[in-house]
């Protein structure tokens, strides 16, 4: 098991520590709930240093990015952060991404670090533009800062003006580390994450001045446990629960990300087939009133049947209601339909509703 340049602040911390992806993760502090909460109403830290950073470097970086994705990086100017995914040619979801253009010859994605090893032997073999493909995933420790005072507590310790939209980056010192610093995260709140180089020693330095910074702001570290259900309640996706090399992103209601107008890219062929016949599934979020909690792989039903499986379910700390993600037959999946979790052989009412289930 690896473990990230934080790993000794957590135990100092007394986190909860659990094997994630290879690593030595924090899964939660105090409680799951409670971070959720402080994320939701002032500022939580995440050490997400476990993800994966490829950089694609050379005069056809672009046109390698573009093929191997499904959204048009072409529409991004330097300093712009696109979220998108890679597909096989079948059409099935190699990964979900991060796409960072540092410059026209130089992108930075940020893949998941469950698929890293996958991913990047994948972008190899499908480099066919000669581009430098470089993984310093092991070099980068990476801090998630979320929530409504995440912007006051880093605008502390920053020397560049926070200006940025949702989104986009810049390059700047934090604590007196150089960094890579973006708006973007997986909880729907205003927040930032750090991109940067350096030991443990760099690591602590940082992570200290941040949590000085947000002391009077309400400031806690967060675990892995709350960016689950904080990312639930605004409906984004995990890979290998709610999609994976079986789904493909037109079904798995990513097709705002695909861009089937684009020039060729790797299983569009598939996909513009499955946009032009109808997918047989789709995945919709469903919400339920009864005390209850629907997990992964759970049936969904309608009068005794089987229509659809649960991908993720929770029960949202936020709403106090059970939430979850699944996949349900076409014909079942229009907004509003009643739809049941089928949970130890009882059918629990819920309903098919619009996301996300938490409204920012």
């Amino acid at each position: 098991m690896k473990k990230t340049t934080f790993y000794s602040i957590h135990e100092k911390l007394g986190a909860k520590i659990v094997e994630f992806a290879g690593y030595k993760m924090p899964i939660q502090y105090s409680s799951i709930i409670a971070e959720h909460k402080v994320v939701r109403t002032t500022v939580g830290v995440f050490d997400v240093s476990h993800m994966g950073e490829v950089f694609v470097r050379g005069e056809k970086a672009l046109d390698f990015v573009n093929s191997v994705t499904v959204n048009d990086a072409s529409i991004l100017t330097d300093g712009r952060v696109q979220y998108s995914a890679m597909c096989y040619e079948d059409g099935g979801i190699v990964d979900d991404l991060l796409v960072y253009r540092v410059s026209e010859k130089e992108f930075m994605l940020v893949v998941n670090a469950s698929n890293l090893a996958k991913d990047f032997e994948w972008m190899k073999k499908n480099n066919s533009f000669g581009v430098e493909l470089v993984n310093e995933s092991d070099e980068y420790s990476l801090l998630a800062v979320q929530g409504p005072n995440s912007k006051a507590t880093i605008q502390k310790i920053c020397n560049k003006l926070l200006d940025l939209e949702y989104y986009h980056f810049f390059k700047a010192t934090v604590a007196g580390v150089d960094m890579i610093l973006s708006r973007t995260g997986y909880t729907g709140e205003l927040g930032y994450e750090l991109y940067f180089k350096g030991d443990e020693a760099a690591a602590e330095k940082v992570w200290n001045a941040v949590f000085e910074a947000g002391k009077d702001l309400g400031i806690q570290p967060v675990g892995l446990g709350a960016r689950d259900s904080l990312r639930l309640e605004m409906g984004f996706c995990l890979y290998g629960n709610d999609i994976d090399q079986t789904t493909n992103p037109i079904e798995a209601g990513l097709g705002w990300i695909t861009k089937l107008k684009k020039p060729s890219f790797i299983g569009k062929d598939v996909l513009v087939k499955t946009k032009e016949e109808g997918q047989k599934r789709k995945l919709v979020a469903l919400i339920s009133e009864e005390r209850t909690f629907p997990r992964h792989g759970y049936d969904l039903t309608v009068d005794g049947k089987k229509v659809g499986h649960i991908t993720s379910g929770t029960v949202s700390p936020t709403l106090d209601k059970a939430i979850a993600l699944g996949y349900v037959d076409a014909e079942f999946a229009k907004e509003g339909n009643k739809i049941n979790f089928f949970i130890r052989g009882k059918e629990v009412a819920a309903q098919i509703t619009k996301l996300p289930f938490v409204k920012k």
